[in-house]
């Protein structure tokens, strides 16, 4: 099964992403990113996958999932039935974690969380419904406000009653042993440097391989060349910061994510989502009107 990473982003001034999308979306496939993720179901119900567990879902439903754990969630609705709000998600990098534990030491108990999410864990019904109202909230606080739901809603994390480890040990072990592949370690050095002119070269030097020879692997790896599979992280990422932040030009955000002129990347756009950047920003705010009517 075809595995594709999602890109996370992160707004400036901030320490962890916290948004919500409809269904269906973008990152309902198989896939997986290098931030800890916690994943509220707020309607719908469906079929979910983490790492090798397959489950049930409904409205209620919390997971916290850890760095690079394969990941979906499959709604059971009509083909042309839409869901304006399906999930709300918080995302953090593996840094914002550390800073925790390493700032705070009444949070020292997360350490363990953290470590478990690495496999998945499911929470009470009880835990999800009180968390609830607390990620609604987060989605548009701003400043220290974020910071505070965000230790509230790890507090009831830490203190739920019922919790399930999902995926197997078995699993985790191969997954820690498939990110020390030359190519995953080419695919996140290409992540992290997103918006820099990083040449095939360079990454085949990473591998030891030739150009042409990395040229192969990388598309046998990824299924497409490395000039598409940038501009298609590229603009995953460019979607991301459309649907985050209204306000931001278009043209902004072109060269943000690493093109080098708007007509390239409306072209890209265009291909890879059958629509302009407008109208894709116009279709999530069109979302949004028919989830809270005026």
């Amino acid at each position: 099964m075809h595995l594709d990473l999602e890109l996370v982003h992160i707004r400036d001034g901030e320490s962890f992403a916290a948004w919500r999308h409809g269904y269906p979306f973008r990152t309902v496939r198989w896939h997986y990113h290098p931030e800890y993720e916690i994943h509220l179901v707020v309607a719908t119900h469906g079929k979910f996958y983490i790492g090798d567990h397959v489950g049930e879902f409904s409205p209620g439903q919390l997971i916290m999932t850890g760095p690079n754990l394969p990941q979906n969630w499959i709604s059971d609705i009509g083909d042309a039935e839409t869901v304006p709000r399906r999930t709300e998600v918080i995302q953090f990098p593996q840094s914002f974690a550390d800073k925790i534990l390493d700032a705070f030491p009444e949070a020292a108990a997360a350490e363990a969380i953290f470590e478990r999410s690495k496999r998945g864990i499911l929470f009470d019904y009880e835990t999800g419904e009180s968390v609830r109202p607390l990620m609604h909230r987060l989605v548009d606080a701003r400043g220290v406000m974020r910071l505070a739901l965000f230790f509230e809603i790890l507090d009831k994390l830490l203190n739920a009653s019922k919790t399930q480890t999902l995926s197997s040990l078995n699993f985790m072990l191969s997954m820690e042993k498939a990110e020390e592949s030359d190519m995953n370690r080419v695919i996140a050095h290409l992540r992290e440097n997103l918006t820099e002119p990083v040449t095939e070269s360079e990454l085949a030097e990473m591998t030891g391989q030739s150009q042409s020879a990395f040229s192969r692997s990388f598309k046998r790896h990824t299924g497409e060349t490395l000039v598409r599979f940038r501009n298609q992280l590229r603009i995953d990422l460019a979607c991301q910061m459309l649907i985050a932040d209204p306000e931001a030009k278009v043209s902004d955000i072109c060269f943000d994510v690493g093109f080098s002129n708007l007509s390239n990347f409306n072209r890209h756009f265009l291909r890879l989502k059958g629509m302009s950047p407008s109208e894709f920003r116009q279709t999530f705010a069109e979302n949004e009107a028919v989830l809270m009517p005026a």
